[in-house]
């Protein structure tokens, strides 16, 4: 706490007038943060028209978000995938979040006609987003730099595209 009071420029007992302790730090931090962050991804979805240019805005919003902040990503990703019950529920929260707004894309583009009517929306998000977080914990433990916002064209091709090739019918066999 004394090291937060120095880098705010303020005495010790002055920060215990806004946070009980660190961890009400680090809750209220995510709080903030998730705000910020939830209302660009819903600014930049908002400016395409087509399913497809919403997921594509919300997927390169989301890397350069991380991008942009190495600190936040690397905060974030660590709570995210190992069990702390004093952010767990932010975390939940947040996924939910995610997780509505590409389950509105996806049953735009099923209205469009830009995307599969047979797909499972439930997993395909799922997959979409731990697409999207796998990239991103691939970009922070990567020992070379590149640009993690490069990775969203792939991704948006990957989703849309898929792995199959056109004609190719699945096979029921496991």
């Amino acid at each position: 706490m004394s090291q937060i009071a120095r880098e705010a420029g303020v005495a010790d007992g002055t920060i215990y007038l806004y946070f009980k302790n660190k961890d009400d730090i680090l809750v209220q931090f995510f709080q903030y943060k998730t705000k910020q962050v939830f209302n660009g991804f819903r600014e930049e979805v908002k400016k395409a028209d087509t399913a497809v240019g919403k997921l594509r805005n919300l997927v390169y919003r989301h890397l350069t978000e991380f991008q942009s902040d190495r600190n936040m990503a690397v905060v974030y990703q660590s709570f995210a995938h190992h069990r702390n019950a004093l952010v767990e529920g932010n975390i939940r929260e947040m996924s939910k979040m995610y997780l509505d707004i590409v389950s509105e894309i996806l049953e735009l583009g099923q209205q469009e006609g830009s995307m599969r009517k047979d797909m499972y929306v439930g997993l395909v998000k799922r997959f979409i987003l731990g697409a999207v977080e796998s990239t991103i914990n691939n970009w922070l433990l990567s020992r070379k730099e590149y640009d993690l916002a490069s990775m969203a064209e792939p991704l948006i091709d990957l989703f849309i595209r898929g792995i199959g090739v056109p004609g190719t019918p699945p096979q029921n066999k496991v």
